[in-house]
């Protein structure tokens, strides 16, 4: 600890926040031998009143899912009782205490903050994570979660981190640079080690070939003879500092006997410290307790309770020295003593890193490991034991089978490009049939997940037409995957006929259709017959989904009913609530994002675009805390019908790059529409048609032209005088309003006849369209069919009647938040004589994004526990951000925020 006072300053700047009743994140970085841990080990001993939590990262137990976690939560285990249910059972599964579906790991990350919260209860809590380059990914993802969400719960989180590692978790959250020594320091440190004298040039160049690290100083220095000392020192040849370390462990190492060196190893290779595991693993090898005297005697390595090496550059020193076949024994007898019981998936790495290929025993039991450690949602750790696994195996069928099975869960885990990796090497192999086709689907959906483009639908429905024969449900699944990705990438309508055909002549499962499988033949019904043809099945379709007891499965493909129902014209299935309350009630943190997308969607329709702001703040605080990009439709669609022109144009403009970038017709075609119903309302006409038809010439989404984009090119057409575009339009537009029936659709069409219309036509169509959308929930578009209706009424110098018109859709769209169509119909309203009345919205200009959500939440009746889970936030976090509320809207209790 010599100097490092400003280090010492920031760590004991974080105790005092702490204990203050705040939360604090912070990252120590340097190389190796920098001083990292005993600037841990100081912080923990100030941290007096303070609860702390120690964990450290070891490279052996890098592929065993949460161990790094387990490590550091254990000891807080009871607290676990006082969460919420599905968090609870989240965070019991990934530890293995309890049987159960395998954890969304966002929900294990919302329980540890939970849990660290509650052991936080009664005095702060220190948690100090050495060495986190070394932890396991699920434990590493679990705790930067952890370290982005806390905020008042009097817990901090402090890492070292060696350099140059890569721990992109950790990017963002605040760095601690710890550096070498200064020039100064470096010297006394220097000379309190060196046992013969050194020319002052000689320790001058120790201390800048060092760069002043402590660690550096001390073990290079050592043992340097005089002639050394006299003529000079160098590093020359060494690549880094620590590898220089490490050999100069090396050279000490190899002063040292066979048995000694061998009991290192087994210490080196078991990562708990555990001294009765190490005795008994040594007796299984024949070495006897005099073996560590040679080893203490060399400083590198402390037997007690618990055995720790001098630094863990010993042990990747030990490591790094030993020959394959001494690492294999040192293995072998450390799975010989790990308990099977307790203790399987550690025994069955060990037994797996023992075994000379091909061994298929601990083939197949490394298998049953990532079993476990993928019922735990240890997605990483469960395909480093596949992969593993598969390079112990003779066979050479079985090895390509484990490869991919392998690169599945790999996907799985979020990796596409190690995925694929490992994918090239199955497909080398000799898969059967079946796996070849899941081979072709793997490469599809990784294909899906990393660009919704044009590469995707061929391989899926290559993949669906080879699973027809072999596995009829996930053909079927495979299909309904390969018409999505068409939608989606906007191919043609033959592409898409083409898999429609095939799916309907497909196999059918003996099983009773579920809600997917009646959306298959809805949409190949649609995609082949023709719209109205397929409305009777995709309704009982629909209907299927409203099903409260949807699967996590079915629940995947819920947002694309929400999507049929906009396209239908059903504005009952249109009611998302539900299906963010699933993905809520089942921890689906995947799949939240969408459903808050299409919750957007469905209130931006419903007029209600207050609450869709809420959901859009909401959407990004999930984006934020999970890593899963914001899907931007909903908030495209909020942008355009509020009608800022500055801030909906930059939501366009971001959106459509990115559509463009992945080559997603789909989302071209909304951005075309988004930005014509923008235009419309601020008057735009010319740029609104263009818009429109700009959409229209994208490939249908489902089957028929987008009603969104031919509506606003009828408004647009119409002003402008373009009679024939608008009437082409208007031809498209009844194909699908009056199959569907809805009152929605047919208002919607009676406003667009009304636009082509003249005289009686015009008015009795103005008014059916006012009398249906008023018995809809689609106040927008009620409003605007008010709107020009009173527009219409006006030209027609019919002020009074304009004037009732008008007002009416003046205070509908204040009071939705639509302030360009505010405006407009302001000026109709002022041209007729009329005055527009004043009337404010909630904007929550005094509070926040996210206070504005919690007033909300509290409005809704939710628990603190239940906004904290909606909001990735603990309790406690929320009961302070309500205390700021409090304050700021002059209210001294939750009943004070119902009025």
């Amino acid at each position: 600890m010599l100097d490092r006072r400003a280090e010492r300053e920031t760590l004991e700047r974080l105790l005092d926040s702490v204990r203050a009743g705040k939360s604090q994140v912070l990252v120590l970085r340097g190389e190796a031998g920098v001083g990292k841990t005993v600037l841990l080990d100081h912080l923990a001993r100030q941290a007096a009143g303070i609860r702390v939590a120690r964990a450290g990262g070891v490279q052996s137990e890098m592929e065993l899912a949460f161990a790094g976690l387990h490590q550091l939560c254990a000891p807080m285990l009871d607290g676990a009782e006082a969460l919420p249910d599905p968090q609870r059972v989240a965070l019991r599964t990934a530890f293995g205490l309890s049987p159960g579906p395998a954890p969304d790991r966002f929900l294990v990350g919302l329980a540890v903050l939970g849990l660290l919260a509650e052991a936080a209860r009664d005095r702060p809590l220190l948690c100090v994570i050495d060495d986190a380059q070394w932890l396991d990914s699920a434990s590493a993802q679990a705790l930067a979660f952890v370290a982005r969400r806390l905020v008042a719960e009097s817990v901090a989180l402090v890492f070292a981190v060696r350099e140059p590692a890569a721990t992109a978790e950790l990017t963002g959250v605040a760095q601690l640079v710890v550096e070498g020594l200064p020039d100064a320091a470096a010297r006394d440190l220097l000379d309190s080690v060196l046992r013969l004298p050194a020319d002052d040039r000689v320790r001058d160049r120790i201390v800048a070939e060092t760069r002043g690290n402590p660690l550096a100083l001390v073990e290079l220095s050592r043992g340097l003879s005089p002639k050394e000392l006299a003529e000079g020192f160098s590093l020359a040849g060494a690549t880094t500092i620590p590898r220089r370390i490490e050999q100069r462990y090396q050279a000490r190492l190899a002063r040292l006997d066979a048995d000694a060196i061998r009991l290192l190893l087994i210490a080196a290779l078991e990562p708990q410290g555990d001294p009765v595991t190490l005795w008994r693993a040594a007796g299984l090898l024949d070495i006897g307790s005099e073996a560590a005297e040679p080893a203490l005697a060399a400083g590198l390595i402390e037997i007690g309770t618990h055995v720790r090496f001098h630094h863990p550059l010993v042990r990747s020193a030990i490591y790094q020295a030993a020959a394959p076949s001494e690492r294999r024994r040192a293995h072998w007898a450390l799975a010989q003593v790990t308990d099977p019981e307790t203790d399987q998936d550690r025994r069955a790495w060990h037994a797996a890193q023992a075994a000379e290929a091909p061994a298929e025993e601990a083939a197949e039991e490394l298998g049953r490991s990532a079993c476990r450690a993928q019922s735990r949602g240890g997605m990483a750790a469960a395909a480093a034991m596949l992969e593993r696994a598969a390079e112990l195996t003779a066979d050479p069928r079985t090895r390509a089978k484990r490869t991919l099975e392998a690169a599945h869960i790999t996907h799985v885990a979020g990796t596409p490009e190690e995925a694929l990796r490992l994918l090239s090497i199955a497909e080398a192999g000799p898969l059967d049939r079946l796996e070849k086709a899941q081979a072709d689907l793997l490469r599809g959906r990784i294909s899906m997940t990393v660009n919704r483009g044009r590469e995707a639908p061929p391989l899926l429905f290559a993949a669906a037409r080879q699973l027809e024969g072999l596995d009829v449900r996930l053909a079927r699944e495979t299909y309904l995957d390969a018409l999505l990705a068409g939608m989606f990438a906007g191919v043609t309508d033959a592409d898409l006929r083409e898999v429609a055909e095939a799916a309907r002549a497909a196999p059918r499962s003996p099983q009773p259709p579920g809600p997917a499988d009646l959306l298959l033949d809805g949409l190949a019904i649609r995609f082949t017959d023709g719209f109205a043809p397929s409305l009777p099945v995709l309704r009982r379709a629909l209907s299927a989904f409203r099903n409260p007891e949807l699967s996590l499965k079915e629940l995947h493909w819920l947002w694309l009913a929400h999507i049929m129902a906009g396209n239908m014209w059903d504005e009952q299935t249109l009611d998302t609530a539900r299906h963010l309350q699933l993905a809520r009630d089942k921890g689906a943190l995947n799949t939240l994002p969408l459903a808050l997308a299409s919750h957007i969607g469905a209130h931006v329709y419903a007029g209600d675009l207050v609450t869709a702001a809420h959901l859009r703040d909401e959407l990004a605080e999930v984006s934020r805390a999970t890593g899963i990009p914001a899907a931007t439709y909903g908030t495209l669609l909020l942008a355009a019908w509020r009608g800022r022109e500055d801030e909906a144009r930059d939501v366009i403009a971001r959106t459509e790059a990115e559509a463009v970038r992945r080559g997603e017709g789909f989302g071209l075609l909304i951005v075309g529409s988004a930005r014509a119903v923008l235009c419309n309302s601020l008057g735009y006409y010319a740029e609104a048609l263009t818009s429109s038809e700009a959409a229209r010439q994208r490939p249908p989404v489902m089957g028929v032209e987008p009603w969104l984009a031919l509506v606003e090119l009828i408004e647009a057409a119409t002003r402008l005088g373009e009679t024939a575009a608008a009437e082409d339009a208007f031809a498209k537009l009844v194909e699908t309003t009056r199959a569907s029936g809805t009152d929605w659709a047919l208002g919607v069409e009676a406003r667009s006849r009304a636009l082509l219309a003249s005289g009686e036509d015009a008015e009795s169509a103005y008014r059916e369209a006012v009398e249906r959308l008023s018995r809809t929930r689609i106040r927008g578009e009620c409003a605007r069919a008010r709107l020009l209706y009173g527009e219409w009424l006006r030209r027609r110098r019919r002020r009074a009647d304009a004037r009732e018109q008008l007002r009416t859709a003046h205070d509908m769209f204040t009071e939705m938040g639509m302030e360009a169509f505010t405006e407009r119909a302001g000026r109709e309203l002022r041209a007729t004589g009329g005055t527009a009345r004043k009337r404010s919205v909630e904007t929550g200009t005094e509070l926040t994004a996210q206070e504005a959500q919690i007033v909300r939440m509290v409005r809704e009746g939710l628990s603190n526990a239940e906004i904290g889970a909606r909001l990735f936030l603990s309790p406690r976090t929320v009961e302070w951000h309500l205390g700021r509320i409090y304050d700021k809207l002059n209210v001294t209790s939750r009943r004070g925020l119902q009025s």
